[in-house]
């Protein structure tokens, strides 16, 4: 016989009794569930704030840097900026999460951004603000924002539990994507009908909570006894995290085959090239098709909570990159389409939100199953090296793209970069046994 309830956690558990007498529960979650959890809904609103803040404010300095300049190389400098400040401290970062409260980690980081963009504001305002100053802005909040980001990720297992970790990742990366849609439409509204300033003014006030919320979060989950925080030196910390990662029988696969496959398909970063090449359009079009991205990405995320009990997580992670590099030859493939706008926009668009959703859906998988797989005093670490490789892989990817582009084309880029991906995927299916035949739950 078998009964269900519903408890507070948004869940439902079945109860069956069996002939034996033992009662075993299912727990079917829903897709909404870790909103369950005051702590998560605290750390959502700081992350939500926190992504409109860093959108608005990269949107906003590159505008008005531009302005000010009408430089190209001025405005790109913007990236080499952000690229020395956050490569180290993506590193530093992990190490850091794993030996302070990270709440308070999280908290002061999120506070520099409050300074920095208010005191950007002010000089705005007062009509004194120099590119110097931007610049090193960039170069502080690039900073600070990168050593508290595996803090913010490694946290969301101490605020939810594991049989809710999928659907709480999930559910951060879908806010990431709502938001890196919206927030470019917010920032549009405002510069037509306020200004600049007033695009500048909603940074600092959505800085405010991202700051402030993680202060009044209970890490109630996630301790398995390796909670102890480590005082050995700075260097000690990043070699033992290196070695965990190193040894461990999942994450060099995870990490390889992302970066063999971002390095030769990273195309977000040169979109404009895009579209004038592969498209044939003006800078118009790259709106609606980041946006295609996007909403692929939304897409993906919620996919991935509804497939929670698929239990071959890391065939999912194969599946979904696998598809990204299929994806990527018909990418390349829209150089040989009849020269027509709305063929290639519709088709297109089509293509880039599927890359979005497969990426999407590699990417929570890979993060949930990091936050898995790893004790709570090296999650940290794990989630830095997660990171750095991500990063280090975009911009090598960018400089990659844009410079295959200009030797054979950017359709037959995409073309080159299906084929190494689809290489590099079938190459850690056979090699990394770990991965392909990790299960959870």
């Amino acid at each position: 016989m078998s009964q269900s309830k519903t408890p507070k956690d948004g869940s439902e558990h079945e109860f069956e009794e069996h002939t034996d007498g033992r009662v075993t529960a299912t727990q079917h979650l829903k897709p909404w569930s870790a909103f369950e959890f005051s702590g998560f809904r605290m750390m959502w609103i700081s992350g939500l704030s926190s992504s409109v803040t860093m959108q608005m404010r990269n949107v906003g300095f590159g505008v008005w840097l531009y302005q000010e300049t009408g430089s190209g190389v001025m405005l790109g400098l913007l990236g080499i900026v952000q690229l020395f400040s956050q490569m180290p401290a993506t590193l530093f970062g992990g190490a850091f999460a794993d030996s302070m409260n990270r709440k308070k980690l999280i908290s002061s980081t999120q506070g520099f951004s409050f300074v920095l963009i208010s005191l950007a504001t002010l000089l705005l305002l007062a009509n004194q603000l120099s590119p110097w100053h931007i610049y090193a802005i960039v170069l502080i909040l690039g900073l600070t924002s990168t050593l508290g980001g595996p803090a913010r990720s490694a946290i969301t297992a101490n605020i939810v539990p594991t049989t809710h970790l999928m659907h709480a990742v999930t559910s951060n990366t879908a806010t990431y994507q709502i938001s890196s849609i919206l927030s470019p439409l917010l920032f549009s509204l405002t510069y037509a009908l306020i200004g600049l300033p007033a695009v500048f003014v909603i940074g600092v006030f959505t800085s405010l909570p991202a700051a402030i919320m993680p202060l009044f979060v209970k890490l109630e989950y996630g301790k398995d006894g390796s909670e102890e925080r480590t005082t050995a030196p700075m260097i000690q910390r990043l070699w033992e995290g290196f070695q965990f990662v190193r040894n461990h029988p999942i994450l060099p696969g995870l990490y390889i085959m992302d970066i063999g496959v971002t390095v030769v398909s990273f195309y977000r970063e040169i979109m404009p090239l895009i579209v004038d090449r592969i498209f044939k359009q003006g800078a118009w079009a790259i709106g609606p098709l980041t946006a295609a991205n996007s909403l692929g990405g939304v897409a993906g995320s919620f996919l991935v909570l509804f497939m929670a009990n698929f239990r071959a997580k890391g065939m999912l992670v194969l599946f979904a990159t696998g598809t990204y590099a299929i994806l990527l030859f018909g990418f390349g493939s829209l150089q040989f389409l009849p020269d027509n706008s709305l063929l290639l926009m519709v088709i297109g668009g089509v293509i880039i939100s599927g890359l979005g959703m497969t990426d999407a859906i590699g990417m929570t998988t890979r993060q949930t199953t990091v936050q898995l797989t790893t004790p709570d005093n090296m999650r940290g670490r794990a989630v830095s090296f997660h990171s750095f490789c991500a990063m280090s892989a975009n911009n090598i990817g960018t400089f990659e793209v844009g410079y295959m582009s200009s030797r054979i084309g950017a359709g037959n880029t995409m073309l080159l970069g299906g084929v190494i991906s689809v290489i590099v995927v079938l190459a850690i299916w056979r090699l990394i046994s770990g991965l392909r035949n990790y299960r959870y739950p």
